[in-house]
Parts: C-alpha cells; structure tokens; sequence
C-alpha cells in the first residue's frame, strides 16, 4: 500500500505531457500536485516585468527575496499561480515564457530558491511533483520516479492543439524548432541538468493517451509499494 505521504516525482522535457499525467495521476491517488514548472515561469515573469538582468546578481538577489509566489488548488485538479497575489496563471503558458523559464532555470540563485520553496511545499507529503530535476535533485529519496518523454515532433504537434483550443494560432515548425532548443538547453546546462534519475521508470508517451499513461504509472506505483 502506497504511503499517503509518500513523493512521487514525473521529470522529462518540455511537451512530454507531465503537466495532464500529473495532475490526472495526483486525482487518482488524492494527492496534491506540485507544478514546479509553473514556479519558474513566474520567476521568469516577474524578472520581466521588473527588467531585472540574471547577469545583475545584486538586482536578481533582491528581486528574488521580495517574489511571493502561491500555488492555489483550482478544483480541478489544476493550480492557480499567484505572484504578489496577482493571478498570472494564463499569462506564463505561452512558449516564450516556456523559454524564458529555461533561461531563468539555470541560474543557481533561482534555483536555490526554488528548491527551498518545493521542498517545503514537499514536506507534508502526499505529492505529484512534476519538472525537470524532481527526481534527481529536489526529492531524490522520492518514492516513485519517472522520466515521461515523448518524440519532439509529437510533442510540438500536442502543443499547437493545445494553443489552438486556446484560439492561439502557432507555426508548428517554430515550436518544433523552440523545443528542440529548449531539450538541448535544459539537458547540456551545468547546473540540475534534464536527466534521468539513476533509479527513474521511463515512459513514452509517443503513442499514449493521458489516461494509458496514468494507468501504467498506477500500476507501477502499485507494484514498488509491495
């Protein structure tokens, strides 16, 4: 039996599908989920609107000391992202700022803090924690593991049926193209590298519904819990 406290941790690159599996695999187990990934986008926000430099580490650190940044349960099994209590859930999903958080990702100031604050947020337990280095460097000890991936043309083909439901009109070829700069980015950077945990349950979602994934991911969890 699963411990109701226990972490499960779901890395793996942009466009996998970890935010749907996620959130979907936290509502079957009553967990709660952790978009990690959402955090750094709000950083990144706020480092715009501020017109805040990473190279400035003076302005960064102050910056950074300042940001209130809230997680909000939505009902639905979704968050709400909430920087200075302003609700920025919807402006930080659009590929820029998916951009902008890989930039703002490798630099150790952010991820120091960034770290703290989801470990905290970990310590009750009881969480699906998704991103890119939950498995290897924020919850290492984590229960249950996986690497969710899929090809970069699926995934560049998922996110433009994303965008378009959202009445956003993307070409596939430049998201295919910000994907595949985004892998390269997150999995060569120096600092918390996209990677595989040494004892992760890879999964490929090329060719498998959410609920296909979720269900082979229950099953797995079910089996390390004996």
């Amino acid at each position: 039996m699963l411990d109701p406290k226990a972490i499960i941790t779901i890395d793996g690159p942009s466009g996998a599908g970890k935010s749907t599996i996620s959130r979907g695999l936290a509502a079957k187990l009553h967990f709660t989920y952790l978009d990690t990934g959402a955090m750094y986008r709000a950083v990144g926000l706020a480092l715009a609107q501020q017109g805040v430099d990473l190279a400035d580490t003076p302005a960064l650190t102050q910056c950074l000391a300042k940001i209130e940044l809230t997680l909000v349960p939505n009902g639905d099994d979704d968050v709400r992202v909430l920087l200075g209590g302003e609700d920025i859930s919807q402006a930080i999903r659009t590929p820029e700022m998916g951009m902008v958080a890989s930039r703002v990702s490798a630099n150790p100031l952010v991820r120091e803090k960034l770290t703290a604050l989801q470990r905290q947020l970990g310590e009750a337990g009881g969480i699906v924690a998704e991103g890119r280095d939950m498995g290897t460097v924020v919850f290492p000890k984590a229960a249950c593991k996986f690497f969710l991936n899929a090809s970069a043309e699926e995934r560049a083909r998922r996110r433009q049926a994303q965008l378009a439901e959202k009445g956003q009109t993307v070409d596939y070829q430049e998201i295919l193209d910000q994907i595949s700069k985004r892998d390269y980015d997150d999995s060569r950077r120096a600092l918390a590298p996209l990677k595989p945990a040494p004892d992760v349950i890879l999964v490929d979602s090329s060719s498998m519904g959410p609920e296909a994934v979720i269900d082979y991911m229950l099953a797995s969890i079910a089996k390390s819990a004996r």
